[in-house]
């Protein structure tokens, strides 16, 4: 799908995008933000609830959980890959409850393969159904990690979380 102007539509669905490195000032008013962070850091892909979510290329489950806090990710998987010898982590967040059932960490994705769906505003966090996808190049300790940061971090989180477009491709 073509999402180059931030929409893309068929008479069943309506699909967005949210950009990386995108100011995002008045959007994260819950208390996790500290009413500082704003840079968004990854990319959001919004459609209806139960939108499948695939793999991006093969590796392995690092972390997956539900993180509660109201405006947080909800379900999350972390999945580790090896770029060129890199290892790299990639975050899918605001998924659907049956996203993380069955899971273990170590257990194997393939490319293309569904390994999430979109997650309705109960379950995600609290946000309309949309994937939040993100690339980090530091092992994450736990099932979670920045999606926004404060204006004073952001040229160390450009660094620590290149831009998802490496690996999805030109989306915007």
């Amino acid at each position: 799908m073509d999402l180059s102007n931030g929409l893309w539509e068929t008479p069943e669905t309506v699909f967005s995008i949210g950009k990386y490195d995108e100011l995002r000032p008045g959007m994260y008013n819950t208390e996790i933000f500290g009413g500082e962070r704003n840079v968004h850091i990854g990319i959001d892909i919004g459609g209806p609830v139960e939108t499948p979510c695939m793999a991006f290329m093969d590796g392995v489950i690092s972390q997956f959980g539900y993180n509660q806090e109201p405006g947080d990710y909800g379900n999350v998987i972390i999945t580790k890959h090896e770029i060129g010898g890199v290892p790299v982590w990639a975050l899918y967040g605001h998924l659907n409850a049956a996203s993380i059932e069955g899971k273990e960490v170590g257990d194997r994705v393939k490319a293309g393969e569904v390994i999430a769906w979109f997650g309705a505003f109960e379950e995600n966090g609290g946000w309309e159904p949309h994937l939040h996808f993100q690339l980090s190049l530091i092992e994450p300790e736990t099932h979670d990690m920045p999606g926004v940061v404060a204006p004073e971090d952001r040229d160390q989180a450009l660094k620590d979380y290149p831009d998802p477009r490496l690996v999805l491709g030109p989306l915007y």
